[in-house]
């Protein structure tokens, strides 16, 4: 991350979250958590740790109102842990109240621009994309799954926004880059903002959940809605950010940007597990200095898959972390129980996502017309 930017389209970590308060005004979370019926993980374990206007989707559930969750995952490979992160938080504020609809945009035009995939790769990719997030609790019934580039209603958004930036206005925001990542930029806006059209039941709020280091598409895509509220009477979408997880390697965010730190949701369990266990840790360089001077687990990605994914529950993540800092627990310990873990879920993640890749596969080819039609019975 640069000083005086964020880089969606990197893979470097947020080392400052305070920053992002101060500098990007992104507001805590933590004054929100009473008033939730239920606590996800990431929000018990401050995993979310930022947000713009949630108190909107809080009115909306208090009041057994519509509103939208929404966000977009690029089609370029196997689920990993990273992505995970957001998958959960869609089911999770999905699952809060039945007027919740899901928007879940397969960002192949994206993949297309930051990654040179090709339309048809991104395909075929999405189909197991999809059936992951249905493994993870997705209710189908109540979810708009729909490919960038063969949703006109996004196309046309992205047309009509592209009258209100200028060339200036975006490398402000996003630093020099090729046409083609604006392009997608103002894509995805019209992804955050198609929500709120008249045949989706007109202007609601919509919270978009994903990792800090996307905050640049929500503050161009909050600006939009301003511009264009006379004409649409779009709300400003909402957001809720989650930290970034560190890669096995230590030293960068999780991403299939570098492959050799990934875990993923295709892994098969051993070799995930085999991944756990080869993975840098926080420890010292002795035995007798972890004794005495404790783990480091803040910067450990072992700590990391027991509080962003696979602890049983807080409590477990507390007892891993007092143990670690303390030097109670030692390195090859805690990864031993952590692979155990890992191999565990994806065992039971993968028999559950096999089962539903034909679902998967009629969601997609039906471009989001079976929820509008289930909406119209």
């Amino acid at each position: 991350m640069e000083k005086d930017r964020l880089d969606p389209w990197g893979s470097g970590t947020v080392k400052d979250y305070s920053r992002l308060r101060s500098e990007f005004g992104i507001e805590p979370v933590a004054p929100l958590l009473s008033r939730f019926k239920k606590l996800s993980p990431h929000l018990s374990r401050g995993i979310d740790f930022g947000q713009r206007d949630l108190a909107r989707i809080l009115d909306a559930i208090d009041a057994n109102k519509p509103y939208a969750v929404m966000s977009r995952i690029k089609p370029t490979g196997d689920f990993h842990l990273g992505t995970k992160m957001t998958a959960d938080d869609m089911v999770y504020f999905q699952s809060l109240s039945k007027k919740a609809t899901v928007f879940y945009a397969i960002a192949d035009v994206e993949a297309y621009a930051d990654n040179g995939l090709s339309f048809a790769e991104s395909r075929k990719i999405a189909t197991k994309n999809v059936a992951d997030i249905l493994a993870l609790g997705l209710d189908p019934d109540r979810a708009f799954i729909y490919l960038q580039s063969e949703e006109m209603r996004v196309a046309r958004l992205a047309t009509i926004f592209s009258r209100g930036v200028t060339n200036n206005m975006l490398k402000a925001i996003y630093g020099e880059r090729q046409i083609g990542l604006y392009m997608a930029a103002l894509v995805q806006a019209g992804d955050i903002l198609m929500p709120q059209m008249e045949e989706f039941g007109g202007p609601k709020p919509v919270l978009v959940p994903v990792g800090a280091d996307q905050d640049p598409h929500l503050r161009l895509t909050r600006d939009l809605a301003a511009r264009y509220q006379d004409e649409f009477g779009f709300v400003a979408p909402s957001a809720i950010y989650h930290r970034l997880m560190l890669g096995l390697g230590g030293d960068e965010k999780m991403s299939k940007r570098a492959e050799a730190s990934l875990l993923t949701l295709d892994d098969a369990p051993k070799v995930a597990s085999k991944k756990a266990m080869s993975a840098f840790t926080g420890g010292r360089d002795t035995v007798e200095e972890q004794r005495r001077l404790g783990g480091r687990a803040d910067i450990c990605p072992i700590y990391d898959l027991y509080r962003f994914h696979f602890a049983k529950d807080d409590s477990h993540v507390e007892l891993v972390y007092r143990e670690c800092t303390k030097g109670i627990r030692l390195c090859g310990e805690c990864k031993q129980e952590a692979a155990g873990l890992v191999k565990k879920f994806l065992e039971e993640h993968q028999r559950k996502r096999d089962s539903l890749m034909d679902d998967a596969e009629e969601l997609l080819a039906s471009g989001g017309k079976r929820m509008l039609s289930l909406r119209k019975r």
